[in-house]
């Protein structure tokens, strides 16, 4: 029988609760002015809290801004790879992610901006332990996508194609959405995105299609042999 200690929640400590709501307050102040304008000092000042209090909690700078990635990378998970995983294995698990994914672009915290693609141009050129934060969670990311590829192949329903490369177009095909929808405001930024994921499911499948309608021609040929 398992011990309560497992059943229970964990009722978290104040300094728990503390960190939540500065990480919560400092990801949005980062949607919206960049992780490079994410400081002790600032969210200090918008949260009428010490600064001696915030170090307390984070050590530096660099340290406040690794985790608010890793803050922002866990409610991303929960609202884009979560709802995915639940889909069934293959294309469905596909749709589902770029679908979840979409949402969350509209309605999610992302709305006010992307921590990710803001952070990813701030910190390309500047080595450091916050970037190599960066790189590891959107590699991971990449590597989820791909993954589900490979199960979609697994499944039958996609070709033997480039996983990685699949997951670098639909990565792409969002990163483009991010574009068109806030700094172009376009109105069919929505519409285009998802014609470009559809091109890339129907070149996922396409090859497949064409190498079985291949070997179903060349069964004649080989029964003629046999006779």
């Amino acid at each position: 029988m398992a011990s309560s200690a497992r059943i229970l929640p964990h009722r978290p400590r104040k300094g728990d609760l503390t960190r939540q709501s500065i990480l919560e307050r400092a990801s949005a102040l980062a949607s919206q002015v960049g992780l490079a304008g994410v400081t002790i000092g600032r969210l200090a000042e918008e949260m009428g809290l010490s600064k001696s209090g915030l170090f307390a909690h984070f050590r530096s700078k660099e340290a406040l801004q690794e985790q608010v990635l890793l803050f922002a990378s866990h409610r991303f998970i929960e609202a884009v790879a979560r709802p995915a995983i639940s889909a069934p294995r293959g294309e469905p698990r596909v749709r589902a992610l770029f679908e979840s994914w979409l949402h969350w672009a509209r309605t999610g915290t992302a709305r006010a901006g992307c921590v990710f693609v803001a952070a990813s141009t701030e910190f390309d050129d500047q080595p450091g332990a916050v970037r190599d934060t960066l790189v590891r969670l959107q590699r991971d990311w990449l590597e989820f996508i791909a993954q589900a590829y490979r199960l979609a192949q697994a499944e039958g329903h996609f070709q033997a194609g480039d996983a990685e490369q699949f997951a670098q177009d639909v990565h792409g095909t969002m990163l483009a959405y991010h574009h068109a929808s806030r700094l172009l405001g376009d109105p069919r930024a929505e519409q285009r995105a998802r014609a470009a994921f559809e091109a890339l499911l129907i070149a996922a499948r396409g090859a497949g299609r064409a190498t079985t309608a291949g070997s179903r021609k060349r069964r004649p040929g080989k029964e003629k042999a046999r006779g």
